[in-house]
């Protein structure tokens, strides 16, 4: 038996029992070490504003439609931050022992197939709970960063940074994909990476993890604009990663770009985008924006860049910046039995948190 995080309807959430099918040939079973919270998708189903739960998705077709919902009450298993420990294994793919970065959602155990399920197994110089990153979210931001490259080479692409190595960056919105998106960004020897916030509190934590940074709330693209001259009348951002998901914040990132320059979105817009204004910089300064999400990298790269290796850059990342990750971006570890009432909380703005981890070594991890 094991326990899954059931969303029974919006603000209802609980823990149950499930039974666990039996291990396949070729399969093996895990005990859930680690489990990150996303603050951002995960939310939108406690708080009943994910569009998969008011429409039809399509996905020959790419629209979503009025009928049946695609997604109903309960939800369960929601979550694509896991670290696993091999209990069990009827294969010779991964040893028992070993601690695997995979996608199954917030549950105590899983049994895994190899042929279905993509795993990653986490090297034994990473700090484990820094494992949450590296099969699904840390890849997120990586492409991010692809979507970047290619814009400025096509398929040309040879280096995850070739987007931003010694070009300006600004990042929008400071929580997990922000912080680690400037993180890759700063890795991958950009010029300057800065970062802009309405909280000064997560401002503080992308200057801890060595960007500049700047306040939302004092016109940030006026700033920036006057700081960042590339010649006459072309002053701003090369690259702007838009990874909040507010509309106003999309607006911004339009403002600080340089004439014909590129914002990458990476953000979730549950409630569409009425505020962002294409009839100003837009329009007079012949902007790009991109939608980079992991469910495509860009045309023509697919072949080469492949979710094993935006994890494998999410790993190389993580040796660099895991420490300051670590005592920065973690800024809660509950028991999973804390669950309910920790998602319930943050769904209705009684607590804040940065990234949240789901873990059975709390005191371990110092939570």
């Amino acid at each position: 038996m094991g326990t899954v995080l059931s969303i029974e309807a919006p603000g209802q959430v609980c823990l149950i029992e499930e039974k666990l099918p039996g291990i396949p040939e070729g399969g093996f079973m895990l005990a859930t070490a680690h489990s990150g919270v996303s603050a951002g998708t995960e939310l939108t189903y406690v708080k009943g504003t994910n569009p998969y739960l008011a429409s039809t998705w399509d996905p020959a077709l790419g629209l979503f439609t009025e009928g049946t919902p695609s997604i109903a009450y309960p939800v369960r298993g929601i979550g694509y931050m896991q670290v696993g420990l091999v209990v069990e294994t009827r294969t010779r793919a991964v040893s028992e022992g070993a601690l695997v970065a995979m996608c199954y959602g917030h549950r105590t155990a899983y049994v895994a197939d190899p042929m279905a399920d993509r795993f990653v197994e986490l090297p034994d110089d990473l700090d484990p709970i820094l494992g949450v990153y590296v099969a699904h979210m840390g890849p997120i931001c990586a492409n991010g960063l692809l979507h970047a490259a290619h814009d400025l080479h096509g398929p040309a692409v040879q280096q995850l940074g070739d987007g931003v190595r010694g070009r300006r960056v600004a990042v929008v919105g400071a929580g997990v994909v922000g912080l680690l998106t400037a993180c890759f960004a700063m890795s991958c020897d950009a010029a300057e990476v800065v970062v802009v916030d309405e909280t000064p509190a997560r401002l503080a934590v992308a200057a801890a993890l060595g960007a500049n940074v700047l306040a939302a709330d004092n016109d940030p693209a006026m700033d920036l604009k006057r700081r960042w001259r590339h010649a006459r009348d072309d002053r701003g951002a090369d690259v702007v990663f838009q990874c909040r998901g507010q509309t106003r914040a999309l607006a911004l990132g339009l403002r600080m770009l340089r004439p014909q320059g590129t914002l990458v979105d990476l953000a979730f817009y549950t409630q569409g985008a009425q505020e962002v204004r294409l009839g100003e910089e837009f329009h007079h300064n012949g902007l790009t924006l991109r939608c980079a999400q992991i469910g495509r990298v860009p045309r023509g790269l697919a072949h080469a860049w492949d979710r094993e290796r935006l994890s494998h850059e999410t790993i190389t990342l993580l040796r660099r910046y895991g420490r300051r990750l670590r005592e920065h971006v973690i800024t809660d570890v509950v028991g999973f039995t804390e669950a309910p009432e920790f998602l319930s909380d943050l769904a209705a703005g009684r607590r804040q948190s940065v990234q949240a981890v789901l873990s059975d070594h709390v005191e371990d991890e110092g939570g």
